[in-house]
């Protein structure tokens, strides 16, 4: 009798104990005072250690109304989250940032919202269990202050938390920039007919004329791009330049203007170039390329990057999409575009893509269009840091020549057969104090010194066209001037405009992040990189595949493997799916039985002595 009351009294006071704390936990809740622990791949719900350094960095303070509108069930969870992730700003300010959440009910309330720039916008939501929808109105937005300076995001989507940092962040230090008058200007080779940032061809003409200069410049206002023209290398590059972006020339870079470049390098610069040595005209369906680096392999060859004359094709890892086409699905391939993905490795393969460098940082699927291989010479610049950035998979194939036909829908397996296939580097690194690339000849006037006055970086994308829509490019018709909008697609190609607006969703984002980590690296403000990495979508799952590939396999003994891998990793899900909802609870129940065993041994041992 005295043990149940004792077992009694200890069992009261274990419930009492739990009840006492789980109180204690919810009133710390409610004041706001709470912790969680992360364990998404990109810090999802984390606030990046970039966005609290770049709020230490203001030399004023900034202040965000949030005005929010509430009352449905989306809503409520997005203004949490939206609380929930301003709060995180405020505890990394250091004293620097504060917020308010302002729920807009007066007319007075209402006004200054609109006043300051926000927009009063209808939200939706459609029932679960019936057909009926909740309607209402009212503003998702933020306005910030910052000294002087003030600015607003005029709309937060409430079905979109993915990428609210990156917004917010973005936003921050655009209206930092302007009120501590930090100014980032990067240099833009042009005068070389060069694919330029600013064509419009991300996607088919008819459906607007975007390039992506302009898809930066509108989203990230606090960078200036300054055309840079050598005029043959009697112009010097401005020294006020963060960094130098090379794309795809159309002629002939001459040897001065070669070490005009040099020369902005050994002032400690950073350049970029993203090129290689395949060259394909604009409007040209038939994309007959040329094979050329137009005198870049001797710049960068100087520099331990030597890039070569060739096109990589890639017959695992290329670009594929779903075409409709005359009322049915169809399917293209397109190895000409490598797929650059961060995922499994083929046994003995080298890792696709280095996601912890900046300008890929976290990037985990990519589309690198014609691109050309390139290999390090570490022994051109011994005291620098050189690394791969990039490769291919290694069921790759390389074509040489003077032109290669790459026109799309063509039989690559038989074209290729007996080709031998490897891995591929397509973008490298060379960083520190690096060595002039041109130590000898004449100097043409130009002078530089024989190593960097400081750290300098050179970055290679061996790609021709990856700030492009290869499809738009090559499927838009002639520029027809002030009759464009007349005739839109007068002379393009159906098919390829086809394929432009699937390559559109799936790589054009990742290559605007690229561009966007590309212009930080150049700058040197690398702080937002995790940043940028949010806005992509959560990656899948990743498994451990065992994938073997034989330079022997055909295409389409590759695409089974593939098929193979997929159908693997579904038994895997079911497997993982009925071990939570069975499996979870009969260990439970195991535990529990196990316990209650030994507690009545226990009692009957007792007992017998």
């Amino acid at each position: 009798m005295e043990k149940r009351k004792q077992t009694a009294l200890e069992t009261g006071a274990l419930i009492t104990i739990v009840a006492a704390i789980l109180v204690a936990l919810n009133a710390l809740s409610a004041l706001g005072l709470y912790s969680r622990k992360d364990v998404t791949r990109n810090e999802k719900y984390t606030l990046s250690k970039g966005s609290g350094s770049l709020l230490r960095s203001m030399k004023q303070e900034l202040i965000i109304d949030a005005y929010v509108t509430k009352g449905l069930p989306k809503l409520d969870a997005f203004v949490r989250d939206l609380r929930d992730l301003l709060q995180e700003y405020k505890n990394a300010g250091g004293g620097k940032f504060d917020y308010s959440i302002i729920e807009p009910k007066d007319d007075d309330t209402k006004k200054k919202a609109k006043d300051a720039g926000l927009v009063e916008q209808p939200f939706g939501e459609a029932s679960d269990t019936d057909d009926k929808a909740a309607v209402t109105q009212g503003f998702m937005g933020l306005v910030l202050r910052y000294g002087e300076q003030q600015d607003v995001i005029k709309f937060l989507p409430p079905e979109r938390t993915d990428g609210l940092e990156f917004w917010i962040s973005n936003k921050i230090r655009e209206i930092r920039d302007k009120g501590d008058d930090i100014h980032h200007k990067v240099g833009v080779l042009t005068g070389d007919d060069s694919l330029k940032l600013s064509d419009p061809d991300l996607v088919p003409h008819e459906a607007g004329k975007v390039s992506m200069q302009q898809i930066v410049t509108q989203n990230f206002p606090f960078y200036t791009f300054t055309d840079v023209d050598l005029k043959g290398g009697d112009t010097e590059i401005a020294d006020d330049l963060d960094g130098l972006i090379i794309t795809q020339p159309g002629k002939d870079l001459t040897e001065k203007e070669l070490r005009r470049i040099d020369q902005f390098v050994m002032k400690g610069k950073a350049l970029a170039v993203v090129a290689s040595a395949v060259n394909l005209k604009a409007s040209d369906a038939t994309m007959n390329a040329t094979l050329s680096l137009h005198g870049l392999d001797k710049l960068l060859g100087g520099y331990g990057i030597d890039v070569d004359k060739d096109v990589i094709l890639d017959l695992w890892r290329h670009a594929r999409f779903i075409i409709p086409t005359m009322g049915r699905i169809g399917t293209a391939e397109v190895p000409q575009i490598l797929n650059v993905q961060d995922g499994p490795l083929p046994s003995g393969a080298d890792p696709f893509v280095d996601t912890s460098f900046p300008v890929v940082f976290r990037m985990e699927d990519m589309a690198v269009p014609f691109a050309s291989s390139l290999s390090l010479k570490t022994d051109k610049q011994p005291g620098a840091k050189a690394q791969i950035v990039m490769r291919s998979s290694p069921a790759a194939v390389h074509l040489t020549g003077d032109t290669v036909d790459l026109e799309v829908g063509q039989k690559w397996a038989t074209k290729l057969k007996g080709q031998q296939q490897r891995q591929y580097a397509i973008a490298a690194n060379v960083e520190g104090t690096l060595k002039t690339a041109f130590p000898e000849g004449d100097k043409q006037g130009v002078d530089a010194p024989a190593e960097s006055v400081k750290p300098a970086r050179v970055f290679v994308l061996a790609s021709s066209q990856f700030f492009a829509n290869p499809f738009a490019r090559a499927g838009n018709g002639p520029d027809m001037g002030q009759y464009g909008a007349m005739m839109p697609s007068v002379g393009g190609d159906e098919n390829l405009l086809r394929m432009a607006g699937p390559y559109a969703q799936q790589f054009i984002t990742p290559a605007i992040l690229v561009f966007k980590n590309l212009l930080d690296w150049l700058s040197g403000d690398t702080d937002l990189l995790a940043v940028s990495a949010k806005i992509q979508s959560e990656p899948n799952l990743v498994y451990g595949d065992k994938v073997k590939i034989s330079v022997d396999e055909t295409e389409d003994q590759l695409r089974k493997q593939e098929q193979e891998i997929r159908a693997a990793r579904k038994d895997q899900q079911r497997n993982v799916e009925l071990f939570l909802v069975f499996g979870i609870p009969v260990l439970f129940a195991a535990y529990g039985l196990a316990r209650w065993r030994m507690r009545t041994a226990a009692r009957e041992a007792v007992s017998l002595a």
